[in-house]
């Protein structure tokens, strides 16, 4: 482990270092996951899944992670996946494919179920299952206004997986995910902006700056309050509002018991800030 500096003063703390995913800890909490194939822009081999399922892991168990910051190193967020290693397969990769498609799963599931709030920042192209899973399973996503985004699996005779078959259904409506997933238009920040598939869109030169912001927004928060409205959001899909509320009740009655909830609302009485600590 290593630590560094940013231009603002703040410590970061190197935690993954040169492999296809790393990982770096600022101090104010945000744990910063980088995918790391930039020359195959950032194509899930199996190697990059694997890396990116322990580095998930790693940040699921440290306590002293508020927020994640999930960007793409290089010109493109994430291509899918790896198209040539798909290719090389020749006969045996459907059976390739099981395992891939197991650890993808395994890395939205864990972006969805982290207590963290996850900050995805997109640049260039977000395609296929990879690129679109990752997008349609962050908690708050950011694009640069010259990005796109494709699902691309039935151009390539596939189905979409990630669970973006239903995660994408809830962000655009039925109707429009069907469009998406069977016509493959190359959709831009503006329209993905506009339909909901993503939060908001930023000049290109902002986008570092503006994602690294939000994300430390976020890990200012109240932990256990995010972290329990982002359970409460993901697995409120399917259900009906009758069947959610008890356990928005319980889960209420449950925070109003922490001193961050006490401290909360004495800021609000106070017209100041909050100082969160957890508790």
């Amino acid at each position: 482990m290593t630590g560094d500096k940013q231009s603002d003063g703040t410590s970061i703390e190197v935690l993954v270092a040169e492999r296809p995913v790393r990982l770096e800890l600022h101090a104010d909490g945000v744990a910063h996951v980088r995918l790391n194939r930039p020359e195959a822009s950032n194509g899930l081999n199996m190697e990059l899944l694997k890396a990116l399922h322990e580095v998930l892991m790693q940040v699921h168990g440290d306590g002293r992670v508020r927020a994640v910051l999930l960007t793409g190193e290089g010109k493109n967020f994430c291509a899918g996946g790896d198209v040539h290693t798909f290719l090389s397969k020749g006969e045996a990769l459907p059976d390739y494919i099981r395992m891939a498609t197991s650890y993808l799963q395994l890395v939205v599931s864990l972006l969805m179920r982290l207590n963290a709030p996850v900050v995805c920042a997109v640049q260039g192209f977000a395609a296929g299952g990879g690129g679109m899973g990752l997008v349609c399973s962050s908690d708050v996503v950011v694009a640069g206004e010259s990005s796109r985004f494709l699902a691309g699996a039935t151009r390539v005779a596939m189905v979409p997986d990630a669970g973006v078959s239903v995660t994408l259904t809830q962000l655009v409506g039925f109707r429009k995910a069907m469009d998406i997933l069977l016509f493959n238009p190359v959709i831009d920040a503006a329209e993905a902006m506009r339909m909901g598939l993503i939060s908001r869109v930023v000049p290109d030169e902002a986008l570092a700056d503006e994602a690294l912001s939000l994300a430390r927004q976020l890990a200012a928060g109240a932990p256990a309050a995010l972290a329990a409205t982002k359970r409460l959001l993901w697995n409120g899909i399917g259900l009906g509002a009758e069947a959610a509320m008890p356990e928005e009740n319980r889960t209420q009655a449950q925070l109003a018991g922490m001193k961050d909830a006490l401290e909360g609302l004495a800021a609000v009485i106070e017209k100041r800030a909050p100082r969160f600590t957890g508790q």
